[in-house]
């Protein structure tokens, strides 16, 4: 589940292995580029960690941060 705090909706995802969440990095980048949306999100080995905030908006949580999570959560559950 995603949690908001500190005017970010955060969330880490755990992988099998490396390349199972390099792959997800990678699906997630496409939906990315095309909601011209660009979280900060790290990855040390099979997890991955997003912190979503907009930062034309202040660096607040809006509507296009609930979209993209829900973007995320979709292709994590594919």
């Amino acid at each position: 589940m995603w949690q908001e705090e500190d005017n970010k909706l955060k969330k880490s995802f755990s992988f099998k292995d490396f390349r199972e969440a390099f792959t997800f990095m990678n699906k997630v980048a496409d939906v990315v580029n095309e909601m011209d949306h660009h979280p900060f999100w790290t990855n040390m080995y099979n997890k991955v960690t997003f912190e979503l905030n907009t930062h034309d908006a202040g660096d607040v949580v809006t509507e296009k941060d609930h979209q993209l999570a829900a973007a995320i959560d979709r292709i994590y559950n594919a």
